[in-house]
């Protein structure tokens, strides 16, 4: 069966990838950034094309979307930041909570970074939770790595998974001995994961320094660099992680652009990508969760 996709805060369509790999139906966007709009525009000419959230009126899309995704603005709660939270004027969180109350997809599936999980105590963390159960969802949050695909980089990132109690026929009363779970809970007994927060959360724990405190006591964070140099490059070869590095536009004539891109510099394409990398999540990772979501429609006749 194939779902129904529509995604926000799209980035350059890291979600839109993921959803195409599963061979289902990308019917919207919502982007505000101009150069990843014109990048979602060139691979998905098709798809409806929405720029400005606070704008956007979803209710024509109410009971077509099966799936609902987005990375809302990771900024206000990232370690590279401020970590202005909440009171960032990029915390658009209750922006993307009105677009699922206007669509009400069966599924939501919500990305942010790491340090969402801890800000202001894990309030925000709490708050996407206690949102998406008010809606009726059950949701279960997890923290993947990039490096958990075989990419060479950790990124750890929050992932919420949401799906609508009431297409399941489960109960909204709260199991009462602690031992119960539902048939949608138990699709992902293969992700290890340790109880989180209150609340229903889970989370997967993968951080580990030990070894970088212990290298940086014994004086060896030289040696292991040069170590973990030797393993990346190992890596590269075994394919891994295909199609990267890809080859620089400055060794050919041909800069790699599609024709329908012409007219980007080779330096603002540079800058730009690398931002719109910065921000972006790896279409790899979300794969995982959609073919999970994918065989429970399988497995239950949706």
């Amino acid at each position: 069966m194939s779902l129904n996709h529509g995604s926000l805060f799209s980035g350059g369509g890291g979600f839109d990838l993921a959803a195409e790999m599963m061979g289902w139906n990308n019917i919207f966007h919502c982007e505000i950034d101009p150069f990843c709009n014109r990048i979602l525009n060139y691979y998905w000419p098709k798809a409806y094309h929405f720029h400005d959230i606070q704008k956007f009126d979803a209710t024509s899309f109410k009971g077509k979307i099966d799936i609902l995704t987005g990375g809302f603005p990771c900024q206000p709660f990232s370690t590279a930041g401020k970590r202005k939270g909440t009171a960032d004027s990029r915390h658009l969180w209750p922006q993307m909570l009105r677009i699922i109350r206007e669509i009400k997809p069966e599924w939501v599936v919500g990305e942010n970074v790491y340090g969402i999980v801890s800000w202001n105590e894990g309030v925000v963390f709490e708050q996407v939770h206690s949102d998406l159960e008010r809606e009726g969802y059950e949701v279960q949050t997890f923290v993947l790595p990039a490096c958990g695909v075989n990419a060479p980089h950790r990124r750890y990132r929050a992932w919420f998974i949401a799906h609508a109690i009431a297409r399941t026929g489960c109960s909204q009363e709260p199991a009462t001995d602690g031992k119960q779970e539902t048939a949608h809970s138990s699709q992902w007994k293969d992700i290890h994961h340790q109880p989180g927060r209150p609340g229903g959360s889970q989370l997967a724990s993968y951080t580990d320094n030990s070894g970088l405190e212990r290298r940086k006591k014994t004086g060896n964070t030289t040696e292991s660099r040069e170590k973990q140099i030797k393993q990346f490059a190992r890596l590269c070869k075994s394919g891994y992680w295909r199609c990267w590095p890809t080859q620089s536009p400055v060794c050919s004539r041909d800069d790699g652009l599609p024709a329908k891109l012409d007219g980007i510099t080779f330096s603002k394409w540079r800058r730009e990508s690398i931002r719109m990398y910065g921000n972006a999540i790896v279409p790899q990772v979300a794969l995982q969760i959609f073919k999970a979501i994918q065989e429970y429609h399988n497995v239950n006749g949706r």
